[in-house]
């Protein structure tokens, strides 16, 4: 089949002619610019060592570009390592997804490339080049870039979760200093993203999983002769791709994200994968609620696995077992198998021949960790619209239900602090609010922390947590309710509540409640007032005004 490349201009027209000079001065020849011209999405950093070693594979995967008749361009986009931005406002993190949408599209869009292949690393890159994927509906295809090695300590596995974990335990008092230290200079090992089933991994698995990555690709060490095999091998599949013109709209349907999600649950992954696949969805035109299909498919998809933090199985493990490859081979008999995928082929001719090599590690649906939801979705008077729950392995002594007086912060900073001063007691319902999308913005502000503070103070079993702010994917304790939507400060009931308010949550039922009256609510409501949004400035009040409600995955950019 002959595709016409939407890069080649008609020539010597005045949109021809000027690149042709910019192009020529790059040393590009005439023959050249007629061969199909690829976008390698890099957001290497020197910032942090989740991106420090993209370099090196995007170099690789031009030389394969090159190698199968494409001409690849380089394209750099912004790389949000959460524990490095973070730094100066926890808003960036998820700001920074959208960020590099548009980053992409500029220089992608405003080009006319005619296919892309993105190296996806730490959580907010896979789901940026989801995103953009559908949105530019060109030939894409996403390189899984790794996970980190993990350290010992005192001859234990040691990695950033329990470094996280530690700094909390260190301010409140429970962990020496010099301890932190050497924990915290011991903890990673190498390049790539978090070595554990948090947001990254999980999103990887759920790139692979949608069909947009190679068939084995995830999760992979960092830097191994896997990862750069997988790397050629997608460079110069991309170029067979645009010749094809297989593009993203045809491999990301419907069943690929209810296989996506199923994959999400089979792993206890992290809940940020719910906006991110719902914003991907939204920006590949599918009219798709994925916080229903997280309820839905939570009713039938068993856990297969049990990784960091869910269990005590390393990613390093689940690698070994089969990685995503392996889980779905598993999933095969539950999910749909006819969907296509950036091979060309189907998930069905993909899994052929696919066996788990530690049938331990990933557990076939026969012998599952769990057959109860790890990933539940509320709704009610608290959360019209959603509220996520992560409960992980619901054998681990976790609470499904819980009925508490309400202790309420505007400030997490402040939550922790009555932690540290025990004024937090068994039974309460700690409420940290003000941390949602147009809230924090972007939802900065460390609840996270607050669930590692309970943990630490003994609390995680018996205090419940509401919040609307997000969770790090690393966070898998006690009774936590994040993302609560409307969130407070678009006026959703969450900023209504008031100390020793009850608040009923069943996650069974799929219900958070508060036992106050509609007439109360209403009258509480008109005592408030229409509050105005938090002072923002910067990219982040860009943000704060443009971005689209959670049902939406948060995206920026109306759609139809």
């Amino acid at each position: 089949m002959t595709v016409k490349l939407r890069s080649n201009f008609e020539p010597d027209s005045p949109r021809e002619a000027v690149r042709r000079a910019q192009w020529t001065a790059l040393g590009i020849s005439s023959a050249d610019m007629l061969k199909p011209k690829i976008a390698v999405v890099n957001s290497s950093s020197e910032l942090a060592s989740c991106f420090s070693h993209l370099d090196g594979i995007a170099k690789v995967v031009k030389e394969e570009i090159r190698a199968a008749g494409g001409i690849p361009f380089e394209v750099r986009t912004a790389a949000p390592s959460d524990f490095i931005i973070s730094a100066g406002n926890s808003g960036y993190i998820l700001a920074s997804r959208d960020l590099i949408v548009n980053d992409m599209e500029i220089a992608i869009e405003g080009a006319q490339l005619d296919g892309m292949i993105c190296l996806s690393s730490c959580d907010k890159t896979p789901p940026a080049h989801l995103m953009a994927a559908g949105r530019f509906n060109i030939p894409s295809i996403l390189v899984i870039c790794g996970y980190q090695q993990a350290g010992t300590y005192e001859g234990k596995h040691l990695d950033i979760e329990d470094v996280f974990v530690g700094s909390v335990q260190a301010q409140l008092g429970n962990l020496d200093k010099k301890q932190l230290r050497i924990m915290s200079e011991s903890a990673i090992k190498s390049p790539g993203v978090c070595a554990g089933m948090a947001t990254a991994n999980s999103m990887h698995v759920v790139v692979e999983a949608l069909g947009m990555a190679l068939p084995g690709s995830a999760p992979v060490l960092a830097n191994s002769p896997k990862m750069f095999d997988t790397a050629r091998r997608s460079g110069r599949r991309i170029v067979e791709m645009v010749l094809e013109d297989l593009k993203p709209r045809q491999i990301m349907t419907e069943g690929a994200f209810r296989n996506a999600v199923s994959a999400v649950l089979a792993v206890s992954g992290s809940i940020n994968c719910i906006k991110h696949l719902q914003a991907t969805a939204v920006e590949s035109g599918l009219k798709l609620d994925v916080f229903g299909l997280f309820n839905e498919l939570g009713d039938r998809i068993p856990v297969l696995s049990a990784v960091r933090p869910n269990g005590e199985d390393s990613i390093e493990d689940f690698e070994a077992a089969g990685g995503a490859w392996g889980l779905l081979s598993q999933l095969a008999p539950l999910i749909d198998t006819g969907v296509r995928t950036v091979t060309g082929k189907t998930l069905k001719e993909n899994l052929r021949g696919v066996t788990v090599a530690l049938p331990e590690v990933i557990r076939p649906i026969s012998r599952p960790y769990s057959t109860v939801a790890p990933i539940a979705v509320l709704h009610g008077n608290l959360a019209p619209e959603s509220a996520i729950c992560k409960l992980g392995l619901r054998g681990l002594n976790r609470k499904a239900k819980f009925s508490g007086p309400a202790v309420v912060y505007d400030d997490c900073l402040e939550a922790i602090k009555a932690i540290g001063l025990g004024l937090i007691k068994k039974g309460d319902v700690l409420v940290a609010r003000g941390m949602g999308i147009k809230g924090g913005p972007a939802m900065a502000g460390p609840a996270s922390a607050v669930v590692f503070a309970l943990d630490s103070a003994g609390l995680q079993s018996e205090v419940a947590f509401v919040s609307d702010g997000q969770l790090s994917g690393l966070c898998n304790k006690g009774l936590t309710v994040a993302e609560v939507s409307p969130e407070s400060a678009q006026g959703g009931p969450l900023a209504l509540v008031e100390n020793g308010d009850r608040i009923d949550i069943d996650v069974d039922a799929r219900t958070l409640n508060m036992a106050v009256t509609d007439a109360e609510l209403e009258a509480r409501r008109l005592r408030r007032g229409v509050m105005p949004l938090p002072a923002s400035s910067g990219y982040l009040s860009v943000y704060q005004r443009t971005v689209q409600s959670m049902s939406t995955g948060a995206v920026l950019t109306k759609h139809p």
